[in-house]
């Protein structure tokens, strides 16, 4: 097991200001309007759900109560509710939204890490509407993986994942070489965010197989993180500030 804790920000010129914002945004959302996760209402109605996107038309059901097997523990399956904007709209509201505390904290440590350094190279205005496409493409992924494999298109998914696999993408490409402090079990160490940031998209890209043989307990959206990371990789260089680029480029790839 690893995770990223830290990484060298000593040429960053600017204070990260949208990042910020977002990282704020996810963890209002949570607290305020998703209630800690408890108000599954509100949670239902705007989260991303597959069969929405593709047919453009809002879906409701009605909760279920299922008995576990093995316990006899009778467990209520919330329904889908109503959605109050266009359907479309979901692909944006669900990266604000997040199943519990332990899956925010684990994308708000990596929108933290990574997005500092990409909003430096982009400005503040280019990096809101990088992070928000490359949600949004990240979020359309995830709804064609589901319509052609044998996933439920009535499952919702939520999460600022996507847009942050698009920001990893982008600082991938950009800063191969900057040094990525991991935690590995009891120790810290420093390596290159080739190496860092590679391992992440690997885990995601085998993880992602796996669910093509019907195993989708885990609950994670991996077409979602790999298509959000492919688009980081394809559009970072449009949205970078050409000056900014040709300094970074010089000091990454000078040796």
């Amino acid at each position: 097991m690893f995770l990223p804790v830290g990484d060298d920000n000593r040429d960053r010129r600017t204070t990260p200001y949208i990042n910020y914002l977002f990282i704020a945004a996810n963890i209002l959302v949570f607290i305020f309007l998703q209630h800690m996760g408890n108000d599954w209402r509100f949670t239902y109605a705007y989260a991303n759900v597959p069969a929405e996107i593709l047919t453009g038309h809002d879906v409701v059901s009605q909760s279920k109560v299922l008995q576990d097997m093995v316990t006899g523990e009778r467990i209520q399956v919330p329904g889908l509710q109503p959605t109050p904007i266009n359907v479309y709209l979901t692909l944006i509201t669900s990266l604000f939204m997040h199943g519990g505390w332990a899956h925010l904290a684990g994308n708000m440590l990596f929108l933290l890490i990574f997005g500092d350094n990409v909003e430096d190279l982009m400005g503040h205005t280019r990096y809101f509407f990088f992070y928000l496409l490359c949600g949004v493409l990240a979020s359309l992924s995830h709804v064609l993986f589901t319509a052609y494999t044998a996933q439920s298109v009535y499952m919702p998914s939520l999460g600022a994942s996507g847009a942050i696999s698009g920001v990893m993408g982008g600082y991938f490409l950009l800063f191969p070489t900057r040094r990525v402090s991991l935690w590995i079990f009891f120790f810290i160490i420093g390596v290159p965010a080739f190496v860092a940031v590679g391992l992440w998209f690997v885990f995601q890209v085998v993880s992602g197989w796996g669910m093509l043989g019907g195993d989708d307990s885990s609950g994670v959206a991996y077409a979602a993180h790999i298509g959000g990371f492919i688009a980081g990789l394809l559009l970072v260089k449009a949205f970078a500030k050409r000056r900014r680029l040709r300094v970074v480029e010089k000091e990454e790839f000078r040796w």
